[in-house]
C-alpha cells in the first residue's frame, strides 16, 4: 500500500496567505540574490573590490532604505546573505521583517548544457533542496526563487529544453511548498538576440503552457505561487523594436491564453531592460484594470542599477544611494496602477 503525501489545508492557507502578501497592490519584490561571480561584475563597473563586508554593507544600506517597505514586498537573498547580519548584529531576515518585508532565497544551482541540443539550458539543485530548505526556513525565509532560462534561436526553444526545464521547476515548487515556502516559478525567456515581437509570443506560449502543465501534473497548489516571467518584448537586436503599449497588449494577450486565474501574480523580471523602460512596460500593462492576477515586479539591475552607481562604494554616500533606491522602488510601486509618470519619474 502506498501513501500520498500532500500539503496539508494549515499548509495551503499560509501558502495563500504569503503568496497574496508577496504581490500587495502598489509593491513589488527586490531581486538581491546576485551569486558572487554576478555581484563582482556589478562591483567592478564602478571599480568596488567584491569583498565580503563590501557586500554585507552594499545589502544593508539597500534593506535599511528608509520607506522602502512601501513599495517593496520581499527580497530575495543570496545563500551568503541571509546568513548576513547589519552592523548592529540584527540578521538581515530579521530587518526585513520587522518592516514588514518578506524575505526570500535563491535556491537554483545555476545553468549546466543539456547534451544533444544547441547550448541550451537547465538549471541544477534538486539534489539536498528538501534539506536546504529545513535550513533556509529556520533562518527566516518565507518564499523561494528558482530561475530557468529559455532561449529563442533555430529550432529553440527545443521541445527537450522545454520539457526539462518545466519538470524542474515544477520539481522545485512542489519541495517548497511540502516545506510551507512559497515558490516563485520563473521561466526566464532571454531578450538576447534578434527576434521579433512575434517570434517572442509564440516562445513564451509554448513555454508557459508546459511549464503549468507540469506543476498540475506535479500537483503544485496555484494560488500557493509566484510566476516571474519575461515580459513579451522583441529580441534586444531586432530592428523592429515597439512601444510600451504594444509590449503591454502582446504580454497579456499571451498570460491571458496560458497562465490560470488560480495564481495570485505575475512578479515580471526586468530581463535586461533598462531602469526607466522596466518602468514603462509595468505601468502600460497595469492600465488593463480587468486582468485575474496582481501585475507586478520582481528587479534586480532594474532597481539597483542607479543606487550602485550612486554609491560608488563609499559610505558617505549611503545616504545618497538610498534616496535613489525609494525613489526607483517609488516609480514601480506607482506602475504597479497604472499611475507613472514624467513627473513622478522627474521628482
Amino acid at each position: 500500500m502506498t501513501t500520498t503525501i500532500q500539503v496539508n489545508d494549515t499548509l495551503i492557507k499560509e501558502l495563500e496567505e504569503t503568496a497574496r502578501a508577496m504581490v500587495a497592490p502598489g509593491k513589488g519584490i527586490l531581486a538581491a540574490d546576485e551569486s558572487n561571480p554576478t555581484i563582482k561584475k556589478r562591483f567592478d563597473t564602478i571599480n568596488v573590490e567584491s569583498t565580503e563586508e563590501n557586500r554585507r554593507f552594499y545589502r544593508e544600506m539597500l534593506f535599511t532604505t528608509p520607506g522602502i517597505e512601501d513599495h517593496i514586498s520581499g527580497v530575495i537573498l543570496f545563500d551568503e546573505t541571509l546568513r548576513q547580519s547589519a552592523e548592529n548584529g540584527t540578521p538581515f531576515s530579521k530587518i526585513l521583517s520587522d518592516k514588514g518585508i518578506i524575505p526570500g532565497i535563491k535556491v537554483d544551482k545555476g545553468l549546466t548544457t543539456i547534451p544533444n541540443t544547441m547550448d541550451e539550458t537547465v538549471t541544477q539543485g534538486l539534489d539536498g533542496l528538501s534539506e536546504r530548505l529545513d535550513e533556509y526556513r529556520a533562518l527566516g525565509a518565507r518564499f523561494a526563487k528558482w530561475r530557468a532560462v529559455i532561449q529563442i534561436g533555430t529550432h529553440q526553444p527545443s521541445q527537450l529544453s522545454l520539457a526539462l526545464n518545466a519538470h524542474s521547476l515544477a520539481r522545485y515548487a512542489a519541495i517548497c511548498q511540502s516545506k510551507g515556502i512559497v515558490p516563485i516559478i520563473e521561466p526566464e525567456i532571454l531578450i538576447n538576440g534578434s527576434h521579433t515581437l512575434e517570434r517572442c509570443e509564440r516562445a513564451a506560449q509554448v513555454t508557459l503552457d508546459r511549464v503549468f502543465e507540469e506543476l498540475i501534473l506535479q500537483r503544485v497548489v496555484l494560488e500557493g505561487m509566484i510566476l516571474k516571467p519575461s515580459m513579451v518584448t522583441p529580441g534586444d537586436k531586432c530592428p523592429e523594436q515597439v512601444d510600451p503599449k504594444i509590449v503591454a497588449q502582446s504580454t497579456i494577450k499571451i498570460f491571458k491564453r496560458s497562465v490560470p486565474a488560480a495564481v495570485p501574480g505575475i512578479a515580471f523580471l526586468s530581463g535586461g531592460q533598462s531602469s526607466k523602460l522596466a518602468t514603462l512596460h509595468l505601468n502600460a500593462m497595469n492600465k488593463d484594470k480587468h486582468l485575474p492576477w496582481e501585475l507586478s515586479f520582481s528587479y534586480g539591475r532594474a532597481l539597483q542599477e542607479d543606487c550602485l552607481a550612486a554609491w560608488k562604494g563609499e559610505r558617505a554616500n549611503k545616504g545618497m544611494a538610498q534616496k535613489v533606491l525609494f525613489h526607483r522602488a517609488k516609480c514601480n510601486g506607482a506602475a504597479r496602477f497604472g499611475e507613472y509618470s514624467s513627473e513622478i519619474e522627474n521628482q
